[in-house]
């Protein structure tokens, strides 16, 4: 199945099991941070069973978005299911996104003086 990373009950892949701890570190409802030195808007929303968390990022300066829903199966599985994008792409998004690091204040300053 395309574009969906399943863990079959056993232990899951190092990176999936990254990918999930750092979604998990992830607050409900908005955030802006960064990813690749760009600001980024990201909601999070997770089901009140904790089975689905679904997350939508905007790139704020750009044109770029990420989307997808993580499934908790039955045991330990999960799956990951990205919207109109790679399985790669969300992964890598949630890894490297730096959640409330909005940081531009000294060079506002900067700019003012």
């Amino acid at each position: 199945m395309p574009g969906a990373m399943t863990a079959d009950g056993k232990t899951p892949p190092p990176i999936l099991e990254t990918f999930e701890d750092a979604l998990a570190k992830l607050p409900d409802g908005y955030v802006d941070g960064y990813f690749g030195n760009r600001p980024w808007g990201v909601t999070v929303k997770r089901s009140q069973d904790d089975k689905r968390t679904w997350l939508y990022g905007e790139e704020l300066s750009g044109a770029d978005i990420v989307s997808f829903n993580l499934y908790r199966l039955a045991g330990a599985g999960s799956t990951l299911k990205p919207c109109e994008m790679s399985s790669a792409k969300a992964i890598e998004f949630v890894l490297g996104f730096e959640a409330g690091t909005m940081k531009s204040p000294s060079r506002r300053m900067t700019a003012e003086k």
